[in-house]
């Protein structure tokens, strides 16, 4: 007589992803593999993220790959190796994409607010102080801003409000008859003459108003015509509305001559 192998035939009557072992003639014990659990003759996969998120962190999702094999990987707003994450700030990195000018504040996850800081307006993400500042920080408007600074007329770093013409840098660095008038010790008057004091006049307003007092002493007079703007019929007004805390910039094409 020969002892019969209860795990010969169909595994034992055990689950396909169970182990049959031979125990006495005859008798067998199903044993579940490895990542699962049952009682041999049924085995289920063992899911590790249903009991203690699989042992990530709580700011991490945990995903099954496998029996009783998971990964972790952190939330968004997380950063780590998912089994401990921490939360980034978003104005740690470039003070969160808010002007160099602005407070950044980190509000929730992926959020953050921008707020420009004081004596600076915007919306956060641009943030303008005043028109003197302004100036030098646009290429069209820096040379003015430089022969303001070399002959030390600061009026417009006041509280204004004040309105700017000014003159573009190429025009102001090709036209021979600013050489000149350094050397005849006026151009300071020509500088003021591009100043407007007590009002801070947009573009829409300009097209409503036909002569204005510059700083100078003088009137420039304002003519709109065929959607353009234009000082003393000769210098047009071609950029427009760069508001500062003080005041207005716009940038014209000509020299203005008092």
């Amino acid at each position: 007589c020969s002892a019969i192998d209860a795990c010969k035939t169909s595994n034992g009557d055990c689950s396909a992803k169970a182990e049959c072992r031979r125990t006495t003639p005859g008798n067998r014990a199903c044993v579940c593999n490895a990542g699962y659990t049952g009682d041999g003759i049924v085995c289920i996969e063992i899911n590790p993220c249903l009991e203690n998120n699989g042992g990530c962190d709580r700011n991490a999702e945990c995903t099954q790959t496998g029996p009783n094999e998971a990964v972790c990987n952190c939330l968004k707003g997380y950063s780590g190796d998912g089994k401990r994450c921490t939360y980034i700030s978003l104005c740690s990195q470039n003070n969160g994409g808010c002007s160099e000018f602005a407070i950044c504040n980190d509000t929730e996850l992926t959020e953050r607010t921008c707020t420009c800081k004081h004596n600076y307006i915007g919306d956060g993400f641009k943030c303008r102080g005043n028109i003197f500042q302004e100036l030098l920080k646009d290429s069209n408007t820096s040379r003015f801003y430089f022969y303001l600074e070399t002959f030390s007329i600061r009026d417009i770093a006041g509280p204004g409000p004040f309105t700017l013409f000014v003159p573009r840098t190429d025009i102001l660095n090709s036209d021979p008859r600013v050489k000149d008038w350094i050397a005849k010790g006026v151009m300071a008057q020509v500088l003021r003459y591009h100043m407007v004091g007590c009002a801070s006049l947009l573009y829409n307003d300009l097209t409503t108003i036909t002569n204005i007092t510059s700083l100078h002493g003088d009137p420039i007079h304002i003519s709109y015509s065929q959607n353009s703007l234009v000082l003393n019929n000769k210098a047009e007004i071609i950029l427009s509305d760069a508001v500062g805390t003080n005041g207005v910039i716009h940038v014209i094409n000509q020299i203005l001559v008092p």
